[in-house]
């Protein structure tokens, strides 16, 4: 059987921030999402702005596809998995194995156009979808603590000292013209 299409619609079962009091409750499906507009975005603004060359599309592609070996590992947070270096090193064995996983659920055939996206690299496209990630993440920050949750404070503030140490202009230009509009409500937006 080809399992693959099957599993990745598991997705939408696989909460985040499991170790946080949640106002809105986030599955890796919507963070995916996320991910790869603010992907695609970064790309965009750097091939327009910043003269860059990227594959925009294959970047949200990445950014699609970049959690979807928690579908077998679950999300595990980041204080536990950047705990110890032995603990991050083996996860990431565990992510790969993950992956290759998944990969076999395709027919062979299928397998190489999906490997470039599943198998994550120390690439340019990578470091746009870890930055996504980052931003994607300091966005539901931002959103829970408007609802009054406090839980959020400390992971905001470390999630903002790591997108401003990434030295992105990318970033930088995101965060500067398309972040405030986070926080409007749509009537405010529609003005």
């Amino acid at each position: 059987m080809n399992n693959f299409y099957g599993i990745l619609a598991r997705m939408r079962y696989i909460d985040r921030w499991g170790l946080m009091r949640n106002t809105i409750n986030e599955n890796i499906a919507e963070h995916s999402l996320d991910v790869a507009i603010i992907a695609h975005a970064l790309a965009v603004i750097g091939n327009t702005y910043f003269g860059k060359k990227l594959n925009a599309e294959h970047i949200a592609m990445l950014g699609i596809m970049h959690d979807t070996t928690e579908i077998f590992t679950g999300d595990l947070p980041t204080p536990i998995k950047y705990y110890a270096p032995e603990i991050r090193d083996a996860y990431k064995k565990v992510e790969r194995t993950a992956a290759r996983q998944l990969l076999s659920e395709l027919p062979e055939e299928m397998r190489p156009a999906y490997e470039s996206v599943l198998i994550e690299e120390e690439n340019e496209d990578w470091k746009y979808v870890k930055a996504a990630d980052k931003l994607s993440a300091y966005i539901k920050c931002l959103e829970e603590r408007d609802m009054g949750n406090t839980d959020f404070i400390k992971a905001e503030q470390t999630i903002y000292e790591t997108l401003q140490a990434m030295h992105m202009e990318e970033l930088d230009f995101f965060m500067k013209e398309f972040l405030p509009s986070y926080n409007e409500t749509l009537d405010d937006i529609n003005k």
